[in-house]
């Protein structure tokens, strides 16, 4: 202990970090299934389901993305919901242009969405997402898609070059109680 005090700037700032982060990861597990139940319509069952693949997704994914802006999960939460029928926040606070723009100039490669689908996949199986093979398949192909948009987006030189999409998708599948 004597050889952390020597370092008692740093220790108080992983400290402040950490302390920090448990808090934001405790505000959000807790309170994003109330939001998403209350305000979104979704029943309980499929809103838990939803945070704990997104939880799942976003600790596989971050440390790619760790070192990117604070709000990159937020973000992606918020585009996530929306694309599976929840609160229209992503389109409402940012707009589509804004998922536009951060993916401009990553020049993400085929590995780097190959890999970004392998991890996205792999968090569904370690959530106990539904093996519902429709669900499955809906799930798929909304990130196959979106990471194809995304890679897109990175390389384009123009606004020519950019994918048509100009809205956030909306995506279902049969076993979905909102399809009907």
């Amino acid at each position: 202990m004597r050889g952390l005090w020597q370092y008692w700037r740093s220790l108080f700032i992983v400290l402040g970090f950490t302390a920090g982060g448990s808090l934001v990861f405790y505000t959000y597990t807790t309170y994003m299934q109330k939001y998403l139940v209350n305000t979104a319509g979704m029943d309980a069952r499929t809103s838990s389901r939803v945070m704990t693949a997104a939880l799942f997704a976003f600790m596989l994914l971050q440390p790619l993305f760790g070192d990117g802006k604070p709000t990159h999960v937020d973000h992606l939460t918020w585009f996530t919901a929306e694309s599976f029928g929840g609160p229209d926040r992503f389109t409402r606070e940012l707009g589509f242009w804004h998922l536009v723009s951060v993916h401009r100039g990553l020049k993400i490669t085929e590995e780097q969405r190959q890999r970004f689908v392998e991890l996205y996949l792999a968090a569904l199986d370690k959530a106990n997402m539904p093996a519902d093979p429709e669900f499955r398949q809906a799930v798929r192909e909304h990130v196959e898609f979106g990471s194809r948009v995304a890679m897109q987006n990175s390389h384009a030189a123009t606004d020519q070059d950019l994918h048509p999409l100009r809205d956030v998708p909306r995506w279902t599948w049969a076993g979905d109680d909102t399809s009907t």
